[in-house]
């Protein structure tokens, strides 16, 4: 099979969809590899390190498009990519389709096979490729939610610690699954007062046994948000329904609950968004203030940390580009389970319930 890598075009995206190691496996396989030129250096890889390993430089994405059987990526096609998505071509990357009409429309009159790493369910249950991923961004929304209290970037000017005599900020965490519970370990790592809240008893019941004593362990209903958002300096939308939009935990006027200056991280944006005003930003303008609370609402917040999230990405995502290369793609849906709940969009047909539920659109056999 020939794989090839474009270089990612989403504003601020650093990461890379393979590694040099990922090249020399899949050549050692029999198979061709195509990167194209420069599409590693946001995360430390030069070109010459891929062609050490055995790729083939492209200079352009067009050809990479054209001449690859699979693309593998980060993020999701951009609109000036569609047209390059071709009949019968393999796509593996992140796609959150549900949050996007847009892209879904473009990917179906594709024609493509649209496999999903934040679908992909193992053995287990667990979201393998979607894990370091959200680990990475929600160590990060405690980092990014820090800066934007501070008063110059128009939050609090609150220090998440605290000293001596005066009281460490308060944070609010609306899930306690992976995103939540990574944002919960930096955020008492800082000294903050943190609560979780989640509608999963099994999930609080580990969470509360886990967790150092300055994190709390709250069941989600509408009362507890509410009461938890009148304290909160800072509030991280950590919700997940894998493949599906967002649920809205809160309401455009639960904002004026808040206290002015403090601050909202919705890494939930992915998936539209767990805060009703929540919209996609960029690194370069990350933030916006609707009531006097400060929205951070970057959509690919690991890009900004390109060489760590590259390397987690990779660890996960190669064993599985390794076996739809070398089964070929029908033959390794049939054959994996995991793989068959990735698949969302298959030669112009949805296959995957959330997102037809999210368009209305009906949901077909693979």
């Amino acid at each position: 099979m020939i794989i090839g890598v474009p270089t990612e075009v989403k504003s601020d995206e650093y990461r890379v969809a393979l590694l040099p190691v990922g090249v020399e496996e899949l050549v050692a396989r029999g198979h061709q590899v195509l990167v194209q030129s420069a599409a590693g250096v946001g995360s430390g890889v030069t070109d010459e390190d891929y062609l050490e390993c055995g790729a083939e430089l492209c200079q352009t994405a067009d050809e990479v498009f054209e001449r690859a059987d699979m693309i593998i990526k980060v993020k999701e096609p951009q609109p000036d990519e569609y047209a390059k998505v071709r009949p019968g071509q393999i796509l593996f990357t992140y796609f959150h389709f549900a949050a996007s009409r847009d892209l879904t429309d473009g990917m179906l009159a594709s024609g493509a096979t649209c496999i999903a790493y934040e679908t992909l369910r193992d053995d287990q249950g667990r979201l393998p490729l979607l894990t370091p991923m959200s680990e990475v961004a929600g160590r990060m929304s405690i980092q990014e939610g820090a800066k934007y209290l501070e008063k110059p970037q128009m939050g609090r000017g609150i220090l998440l610690s605290g000293v001596p005599g005066v009281a460490p900020a308060h944070i609010t965490i609306l899930g306690g699954g992976v995103v939540g519970a990574n944002a919960a370990k930096i955020a008492a790592g800082f000294g903050a007062d943190v609560t979780i809240l989640d509608v999963n008893l099994d999930r609080l019941r580990y969470l509360d046994d886990v967790m150092p004593a300055n994190v709390d362990c709250l069941y989600s209903n509408r009362h507890n948000i509410l009461e938890q958002l009148q304290r909160a300096d800072l509030v991280i939308g950590a919700v997940l329904i894998p493949g599906a939009k967002a649920p809205r935990l809160v309401r455009a006027e639960d904002l004026k609950r808040m206290k002015p200056g403090s601050v909202v991280i919705d890494v939930a944006v992915d998936q539209g968004g767990c805060i009703e005003t929540t919209r996609p930003t960029t690194h370069r303008n990350p933030t916006y203030i609707i009531d006097d609370v400060v929205h951070y609402c970057v959509a690919n917040m690991p890009g900004a940390v390109g060489r760590t999230s590259t390397f987690a990405l990779c660890n996960a995502t190669l064993p599985w580009v390794i076996r739809i290369a070398s089964e070929g793609v029908m033959e390794s849906i049939n054959a994996s389970a995991p793989l068959r709940s990735a698949v969302n969009i298959h030669q112009g047909k949805v296959v995957h319930q959330p997102v037809a539920d999210a368009f209305g659109l009906p949901c077909e056999a693979i």
